[in-house]
């Protein structure tokens, strides 16, 4: 069990401020790279920081672990937080209060395999034709990515 499930075990269904590295990676079309859990939303691809780790080391063994893509350079792209990312089910499920740290890849190498035990779906996305599926925040930064790489 990693950090975040040994607490989530000593604290119940309480909150639990968890940091989720995320990535956003652009091919040399100018896609980017979005993924899913098999019939969840779109999004772009992260993991959940563990105990003594930095969070580029995070994302980048997360990407390798589930894509199969080896990141070589990361440019942070911003820092989120507040209610539109916290999680609380109705249901009685764990309520989370994530702080996305956001980055841009355009150097990787190796091939994009998704990891089938996990049942993860990966595929690239002109950032103009998104899937209607995708995650209403991750869509909304997308945009501001767009702009951002427009003017660069």
């Amino acid at each position: 069990m990693g950090y975040c499930e040994d607490i989530r075990e000593m604290i119940g269904n309480a909150p639990l401020i968890i940091v989720r590295p995320s990535v956003a990676i652009i091919n040399n079309k100018g896609e980017i790279l979005l993924y899913r859990y098999s019939g969840a939303p779109w999004g772009i691809p992260g993991g959940i920081l563990q105990l003594n780790e930095s969070v580029e080391h995070c994302i980048k063994r997360n990407i390798k672990e589930y894509l199969g893509l080896l990141l070589n350079s990361l440019r942070l792209f911003g820092v989120y937080s507040g209610q539109e990312l916290n999680t609380k089910p109705e249901n009685g499920e764990d309520e989370y209060h994530t702080v996305a740290i956001g980055y841009l890849c355009t150097d990787y190498e190796g091939e994009l395999i998704p990891d089938e035990n996990q049942a993860i779906e990966a595929e690239f996305f002109k950032l103009d034709q998104l899937p209607e599926e995708t995650d209403p925040f991750i869509k909304k930064k997308l945009v501001e990515l767009k702009e951002k790489l427009v003017k660069s």
